[in-house]
């Protein structure tokens, strides 16, 4: 397998450290790639900018930090959730930087409604914790409830990125507008890139994996169920999606260059 540069993209009002040990999972797996953990402005090594209200703004971000860092281009993406909707819009715009992608738990509007999108009975939740919460760790616990099944020691997980959001907070302005972004964010009218995988949780209580399904539908990309996991797929259970990632790229294996 040639060497490959993997960029990982996580979700709304997240930052790169919320990958905790998935990324050294994914090292150990593929010893070949080189993977870059990229913040979007307003969330990590970023929470000083402010973020972009449109998806196209995001993906803009993530090109120049590759610029000024001179990786060069096609890469790979893994991106969840929002991060997702970021790489969809990346191989819209860009279809030649990406060599291919795996895209976690997202949804796209035009595909799904709201209510799918984000479910009903998560949004009173959501905007207290977006506007009003002020305790990052009651803010946390709630997010790992939410976005966790099967993940062991939550509050210990909890105390750690509540001391994330101490040192690299996301404002309740930014997390608004990457809301927004990603509220408004619409489903390109053709499929935007033929090496996509697609992995969906069952037990996603934010997203409905209907809205997964149906973007598998529309653009005949492969996608891979998880029956129990909730949300955040890669902490509930990392092994998994590398090994179905392993699976689809033994039995898709890209065109070989000419020389």
């Amino acid at each position: 397998m040639h060497a490959t540069t993997w960029v990982f993209l996580r979700g709304l009002a997240r930052q790169h450290r919320h990958w905790e040990d998935f990324p050294e999972q994914f090292r150990a797996a593929f010893p070949d790639s080189t993977v870059l953990l990229l913040d979007t402005p307003g969330n990590g090594d970023l929470c000083h900018r402010p973020s972009p209200t449109s998806i196209s703004g995001m993906v803009a971000s993530l090109r120049k930090q590759l610029a000024a860092h001179h990786v060069q281009r096609p890469v790979n993406l893994l991106a969840i959730s929002m991060g997702a909707m970021i790489a969809i819009e990346w191989m819209e715009q860009h279809p030649e930087e990406i060599e291919r992608a795996v895209l976690i738990n997202t949804s796209l509007r035009g595909m799904s409604p709201f209510s799918d999108r984000l479910r009903k009975e998560t949004w009173p939740t959501i905007l207290k914790d977006l506007l009003l919460e002020r305790d990052p760790l009651i803010r946390e616990q709630h997010v790992l409830a939410m976005s966790c099944n099967l993940l062991a020691n939550r509050d210990a997980l909890a105390r750690k990125w509540a001391e994330y959001d101490r040192q690299h907070p996301t404002s309740r302005v930014n997390a608004v507008r990457q809301l927004v972004a990603g509220g408004v964010y619409h489903a390109p009218a053709a499929r935007p890139h033929e090496h996509v995988l697609l992995l969906q949780s069952l037990g996603d209580k934010l997203v409905n994996p209907v809205c997964t399904t149906r973007m598998a539908e529309r653009w005949r990309w492969p996608l891979m169920t998880h029956p129990t996991a909730g949300h955040d797929l890669t902490l509930d259970d990392g092994d998994w999606v590398i090994g179905r990632l392993r699976k689809w790229m033994q039995e898709h294996p890209l065109p070989s260059n000419p020389e």
